[in-house]
C-alpha cells in the first residue's frame, strides 16, 4: 500500500490510523533518509495506541530506546556501527514481550531482524510531501536469514 501525506499533520494522522489498526505487537522498520518523517510517523502511532501523547514522543537517536509503555518502543540504530551494538539492545526480548517495536535506520541491520515485521519506506516528494510505501513482510517474502548452526 502506498499513501502520499502533504503535511505534517497528515503523517501523524496516518501514525495514529495504523497504531489503532495494528492490534499486536511485532517489528515496524521506518526507513527513509534524515527529515523524511520516520519520527513524525512514530509519533502518530504511539498515540494511536494510547502509549503516550504526541508532545511526549521524540527520536531516540541519542537514547537509542524510548519505551512510551511495556508495549510500544521506539529505537533508532543511526549512531550504531555493528551487529553486536544491536544485539546488545535486547531487542529480541522487546519483541518476545509482545511490544510493538519500531525501528528507524533498522535496515543497516537486516540479519538481526525478525522476517516476520512491516516495512514503512519514506520518500520525500516535496517539502512537506511524503511518499509512505507499507509492506507486510513474512518469511516467504522478505531475504532469508542465514542458518545457524547449534
Amino acid at each position: 500500500m502506498t499513501v502520499v501525506t502533504h503535511s505534517e499533520e497528515e503523517t501523524i494522522a496516518l501514525g495514529r490510523r495504523l497504531g489503532q489498526a495494528w492490534e499486536r505487537g511485532g517489528v515496524v522498520l521506518l526507513i527513509g533518509n534524515l527529515g523524511s518523517g520516520k519520527t513524525t510517523l512514530a509519533k502518530g502511532i504511539v498515540e494511536g495506541r494510547g502509549a503516550a501523547p504526541i508532545d511526549d514522543v521524540s527520536s531516540p537517536t541519542f537514547a537509542l530506546i524510548h519505551e512510551y509503555s511495556p508495549l510500544v518502543c521506539h529505537i533508532d540504530l543511526y549512531r550504531l556501527d555493528t551487529e553486536a551494538q544491536v544485539a546488545a539492545l535486547g531487542i529480541e526480548e522487546l519483541i518476545d514481550r509482545g511490544a510493538l517495536v519500531l525501528i528507524e535506520w533498522g535496515e543497516r541491520f537486516p540479519r538481526l531482524l525478525p522476517a516476520d515485521r512491516i516495512e514503512i519506506t519514506f520518500r520525500t516528494l516535496g517539502e512537506n510531501d511524503r511518499e509512505l510505501e507499507i509492506q507486510t513482510l513474512t518469511p516467504s517474502t522478505s531475504d532469508p536469514r542465514p542458518a545457524t548452526t547449534p
